[in-house]
């Protein structure tokens, strides 16, 4: 238990963001200790389970503190208006989408570590579909990849360099290894595939945000990759997936290059992802409406 600091220090997003990561690495180990030497008190599984939760959390924190946050975004396209309160406040996301619980949580640390910190508005409410393209987007579009290099950082591979479309059943598989291997990034959930339209090509390329952008030094072996895929009622939206470059590469590339570029294009201006979409649907959600039948709710994001 932290002692209340005699006057409370004001601290930003970045700031709570680093705070609250090494929170979850002292967490994380306390249930290792625990689930080792008494059993009796934290049941494996149920450790495990708490402890993976902890890593996403950890590593989206990691993200938001890692530096300014106009370095969250990618090269080569304009930011979106939700990307724009997010570079003004790094935490708006995460915050907005964070369970009551985990904002508790959030809240109850600040209070017990002596900071002061105010949360951030609501984001913008993301617009459905992609945005219309500016002359210059759809001239750049043409003219080369639309995933830019950061300052620093070793572009990507050619391999990564394409768009490739799936089926259901074959993004399925993507996410399934992505969730057996522990890498971060995609969660096989019923509801997911139960909600993806299964007449509909899925896309997928990789697209890694700047600070996920490969590095082996740093254990990121895999790609980030954006998804683009089409739900029940017919809406396109978004997500990321951490995909091996081995199993990437092995998918066959069957779309023309100009749509290629077209879809990447069209999945970079598209501000609803699937987290949301899932939100907004959870209230209609039902055998007669959707055909999902089992009961929960979408995941958390």
């Amino acid at each position: 238990m932290m002692l209340p600091r005699a006057r409370a220090e004001r601290i930003d997003d970045r700031e709570l963001a680093a705070l609250l990561a090494d929170e979850a690495l002292l967490e994380i180990g306390s249930l290792a200790r625990r689930a080792k030497t008494a059993p009796q008190s934290v049941p494996a599984a149920e450790a495990i389970d708490r402890i993976r939760v902890l890593v996403d959390f950890c590593h989206d924190m990691r993200g938001v503190a890692g530096g300014p946050a106009k370095r969250m975004f990618s090269r080569g396209r304009p930011p979106s208006r939700r990307e724009q309160a997010i570079r003004k406040r790094p935490m708006s996301y995460r915050w907005n989408v964070a369970s009551e619980e985990r904002r508790a949580w959030i809240l109850r640390y600040i209070d017990q570590a002596g900071y002061k910190w105010t949360p951030p508005p609501p984001l913008p409410s993301p617009r459905r579909g992609a945005s219309e393209p500016s002359v210059r987007q759809r001239l750049g579009a043409l003219a080369g990849w639309p995933v830019k290099t950061p300052v620093g950082r070793r572009p990507l591979p050619r391999p990564a360099r394409v768009l490739k479309a799936l089926d259901r059943d074959g993004l399925f598989a993507l996410y399934q290894e992505a969730e057996r291997l522990r890498m971060g990034l995609g969660k096989s959930s019923p509801w997911f595939y139960a909600h993806l339209d299964a007449d509909s090509a899925c896309y997928i390329f990789p697209d890694p945000a700047p600070y996920c952008w490969p590095d082996a030094d740093a254990g990121r072996h895999w790609w980030q990759c954006r998804v683009l895929v089409r739900m029940t009622d017919g809406e396109q939206v978004t997500s990321s997936l951490a995909v091996l470059p081995e199993t990437f590469t092995a998918l066959p590339s069957t779309v023309p290059r100009r749509r290629q570029r077209r879809l990447a294009l069209t999945s970079r201006l598209t501000e609803r992802d699937v987290y949301l979409w899932g939100r907004d649907h959870d209230t209609v959600c039902s055998p007669d409406c959707c055909g999902y039948t089992s009961p929960g709710g979408h995941p958390d994001a």
